[in-house]
């Protein structure tokens, strides 16, 4: 009697240690597959794909600006508008007074060259050509041209983030220059997702974040300068009515970020108005 009851003391204790035993094993295994989901190609896949907000606008106000303006970039400087307008024969730098397009002060660029995006940093403005890989520097009190610099490839866009030049050449990376010998010290790809997004064009630093037009696009891309990835556009579809406009090269191009007052100012090529906008997230 008491070596039957022995036996079957022992083959419940065995039984209930096997099972605690296969329940840790399971628990153990669930865990694994979960870190390895988390990190799989797949599943890193499936968040990068994940939908990039899409944010809108709310006019603030508009005004006037010079609808002969083939504006390839735009910023804004102690209160007033700096622009690179392009095509050959027409290309400029100009100063330009924002409440009413009245153009204050303009630099002509000779033929062959084509104007392209232009910045300020440390009270020199930069502008780039689009295909002689040639651009000019300017003091930005007086437009005395202060001299010239060299990259290779297009030159479409620029801005700066206070340290470096930000470039851009009609494809879907961005590069980084030092501005004492324009080395390229960095370069980024962008990307919505695994998608890379292309015909970058006039760019704007913007509150850490790089705001990117798409040529034929009526929408901004908000880049991280990190690592290039997309993390919102800004929809501005509608933003002018169509019949304002009579040519197809007319589209959405130049960004300009007042930081003083955090005001964001767009316009587009031959467009009759600027625009200051309120982007709604």
């Amino acid at each position: 009697m008491w070596g039957a009851v022995s036996v079957r003391s022992i083959d419940g204790l065995l039984g209930r240690l096997v099972r605690a035993i296969l329940l840790l094993a399971l628990c153990v295994f669930c865990l694994q597959c979960n870190g390895a989901t988390s990190d799989s190609p797949a599943n890193k896949a499936t968040l990068a794909t994940a939908a990039v907000p899409k944010y809108g606008y709310e006019i603030v106000n508009s005004w006037p600006h010079d609808s002969n303006a083939f504006t390839q970039g735009l910023i804004l400087v102690d209160g007033k508008l700096l622009e690179s307008t392009g095509q050959e024969g027409y290309s400029s730098l100009r100063s330009v007074e924002l409440q009413t397009g009245k153009i204050l002060r303009k630099v002509d660029v000779p033929d062959p060259y084509f104007a392209e995006g232009i910045t300020v940093l440390n009270g020199k403005v930069y502008q780039l050509t689009w295909q002689h890989q040639l651009g000019f520097i300017y003091d930005a009190q007086t437009f005395e041209r202060a001299g010239e610099f060299k990259y290779h490839g297009e030159g479409w866009g620029i801005t700066t983030d206070g340290k470096s030049l930000i470039m851009s050449d009609g494809s879907s990376r961005l590069r980084f220059l030092d501005s004492s010998n324009f080395a390229v010290t960095k370069t980024i790809n962008v990307l919505d997702g695994q998608t890379p997004v292309t015909q970058l064009n006039e760019l704007e630093y913007v509150k850490g974040e790089i705001y990117a037009n798409v040529w034929h696009a009526d929408r901004i891309a908000v880049i991280d300068p990190e690592n290039g990835r997309v993390k919102a556009w800004i929809d501005l579809t509608g933003l002018i009515p169509p019949d304002a406009l009579n040519n197809e090269e007319a589209v959405l191009n130049g960004i300009a970020y007042d930081q003083a007052n955090d005001k964001l100012f767009v316009t587009g090529k031959l467009w009759p108005l600027l625009f200051e906008i309120k982007v709604k997230r």
